[in-house]
């Protein structure tokens, strides 16, 4: 593939007017969720999905990412200036950004951040126009075999890798591929788990269990906790401006998150927040003086910032590639995807070249325009943290209910979101992952349909796909990967057991004494 001329048929693409205004649109709307702690990327972008039920694929996805990295933008303010994360990939920039707002160095901490994000994104974006040529090129020899075990791994991966507790992330996997199988089967035809009614015939609505995972429960939860009206710092232009010195410290930081984030952006499941964890972890390691950190050096903001917005452009390349969402927020753009009937995966570079090309080249001028959003219109965002979550939380469930039903024009999904933001408000207090369902759901039904397509190739020989180079290198990593959580899980469990005995044992001999 002549990479030079796909890239300015993306840009051919990207610069229509409509894609221009939804890009502006997307960006805007992300950096507006991003600034207003605890809505998130994830629960802006599932509110809006509705919305792309109208658009063009191409325009659909435009918009959609720009409010992906808009709310991952916009998320470093709220933490700089209220010391709470606005995603939770965020969530670090509040160790240094906010000592940094208690010095008097808001604006310089907000400038910076804007700056390392954008270097940042504009390293996903050239590894998104590196690697994925590669990786189609290797993938277009999948057949069904090879295909189902991607898929297997990635589920595992994406349950177990990031997890605190691997048997939920599993348990939360299974759970998003059973209500996938909910409906029609695919050669049958038969009605599955609709327990009468016709309304889930053609299954369960992707939007309804995305807005009420993600979206409703996070208003839930949110309502839970009384914030009191916070005191903000005056942001001005002329404070924005760093020192030498700042310049100085933040320059390798910058590209080494880039770096750091854009291979954990990467890996399917991931998601952001690991990269932007480890390149903390990492610049306070190899600081001279580590006891800065967590008293407002600039290292500990610039650097992180820089790996999550590259990690949030890299995790477009195992989605659009190979069809396995790189994040959470990755699998809601699959489901825009699969709405308007096109399959994310090899194919689709070579088959609707228009939309890959087109979205990757509507990432730079994204970039380009949150510059604009995040350092003259600081004021804006600043102003937009006084909302009252009394009035801002109301009208968002409204946009929700509106949303959802205007899809379908079905009341039904809107007691399915309202059941699903309820069972996500249950288990988000049983400290469950939400994310996995999401994943499950999304690649459950594609996952039977490969196995499917298999079994009828090697005619119900399932050891012909372990015989297969690829698909049985796959399974054997996905096997070691279970193999290997099995054993963690059981290694902690006995380390807290001899913890607590060590304990029990400590609180006797005192008792003695």
């Amino acid at each position: 593939m002549d990479i030079w001329s796909n890239i300015l048929t993306g840009f051919g693409v990207a610069l229509s007017f409509e894609n221009l205004v939804y890009c502006f649109f997307g960006v805007f709307l992300g950096t507006f969720f991003g600034v207003l702690p605890g809505i998130g990327s994830l629960a802006a972008v599932t509110m809006l999905l509705p919305i792309t039920y109208y658009l063009e694929p191409t325009t659909a996805l435009v918009m959609l990412a720009g409010v992906y990295y808009g709310a991952e933008y916009g998320g470093s303010t709220a933490s700089i200036l209220l010391n709470l994360p606005g995603t939770p990939s965020n969530a670090v920039t509040c160790l240094d950004g906010y000592p940094m707002t208690q010095q008097g160095r808001a604006g310089v901490a907000l400038f910076s951040t804007t700056v390392a994000s954008f270097i940042g994104g504009t390293c996903g974006i050239l590894a998104l126009y590196a690697l994925s040529p590669i990786i189609v090129q290797w993938a277009l020899a999948f057949g069904p075999a090879e295909y189902f075990a991607v898929m297997i791994f990635g589920l595992v991966a994406a349950a177990t890798v990031t997890q605190d507790a691997p048997a939920k992330g599993l348990a939360m996997v299974v759970l998003g591929m059973a209500l996938g199988t909910v409906g029609s089967d695919i050669d049958s035809g038969v009605a599955r788990f609709t327990f009468g009614y016709f309304e889930l015939r053609d299954g369960l609505s992707f939007i309804a269990l995305a807005m009420g995972l993600f979206g409703l429960s996070e208003i839930i939860l949110s309502i839970r906790e009384k914030v009191n009206a916070p005191f903000i710092q005056k942001v001005t232009l002329r404070s924005m401006i760093p020192s030498r010195d700042d310049v100085r410290r933040s320059v390798g930081p910058v590209f080494r998150g880039a770096g750091i984030g854009g291979f954990f952006g990467a890996l399917p499941g991931t998601g952001p927040s690991i990269g932007t964890f480890i390149s903390y972890a990492i610049e306070k390691r190899i600081a001279r003086d580590p006891s800065r950190f967590g008293k407002g050096a600039i290292e500990g903001v610039t650097a992180p910032e820089s790996a999550n917005n590259a990690a949030v452009q890299a995790a477009f390349i195992p989605t659009l590639t190979l069809g396995i969402p790189g994040s959470a927020t990755m699998a809601v753009m699959m489901g825009a995807l699969l709405i308007h009937g096109i399959t994310p995966g090899p194919q689709l570079m070579t088959q609707n070249p228009d939309i890959f090309w087109g979205l990757a080249a509507s990432f730079w001028i994204g970039n380009l325009l949150l510059i604009v959003l995040n350092i003259p219109m600081i004021g804006l965002w600043v102003r937009m943290l006084k909302i009252p979550y009394g009035v801002l939380y109301p009208a968002v469930i409204c946009f929700i209910c509106i949303g959802v039903y205007t899809v379908r024009t079905s009341a039904f999904d809107v007691f399915v979101v309202l059941g699903f933001g309820l069972l996500g408000y249950a288990l988000r207090l049983m400290r469950f992952e939400l994310a996995p369902i999401l994943i499950g759901f999304i690649l459950g039904p594609m996952v039977e349909e490969n196995f499917k397509r298999a079994m009828l190739i090697f005619r119900g020989d399932f050891t012909r796909m372990l015989e297969r180079p690829i698909s049985g290198t796959l399974l054997g990593m996905t096997a070691l990967l279970l193999v290997w959580t099995v054993w963690t899980v059981i290694r902690n469990r006995r380390r807290g057991v001899s913890g607590g005995l060590a304990a029990l044992k400590g609180t006797g001999n005192r008792n003695a004494d």
